[in-house]
């Protein structure tokens, strides 16, 4: 008499086999997530100050048309293009500081929970 064997058991994977690539996918993901995440925040920041300096150059533009410096944000939409650009670090439109005193002013990008403790780049201008 022949004894038959089955192929249904022989299918799959083994539980060892699976909790190895479940080890791996860890380890691997462990080391990659934080440098993940930090250049993540990298880019915020620097894009933060790469769009505080696009509305300081049209705070300098429309300063140096009219020779006096406007504070609201929203008076330069139409100079950057129709729309005021989006602080990645705030979330918000308005995550931008313009602040004058007469014949200076200074643009900054504020410091939002989108990113780390950080000081962003303060761009002066003058008459």
């Amino acid at each position: 008499m022949e004894i038959v064997r089955s192929n249904r058991f022989t299918k799959g994977f083994t539980l060892v086999e699976l909790l190895v690539v479940v080890l791996t996918l860890g380890t691997l993901t462990s080391i990659a997530l934080p440098s993940y995440l930090t250049s993540v925040t990298g880019s915020r920041e620097g894009t933060a100050n790469a769009n505080a300096r696009a509305i300081a150059s049209a705070v300098q533009a429309r300063a140096k048309a009219t020779n006096a410096y406007d504070t609201t944000l929203a008076d330069y939409a139409v100079d950057l293009g129709g729309a005021i650009p989006l602080n990645p670090c705030t979330g918000t439109t308005i995550g931008y500081t313009i602040i004058s005193t007469g014949t200076s002013a200074t643009v900054t990008a504020q410091v939002g929970a989108n990113c780390d403790a950080w000081t962003p780049a303060t761009f002066s201008l003058s008459l």
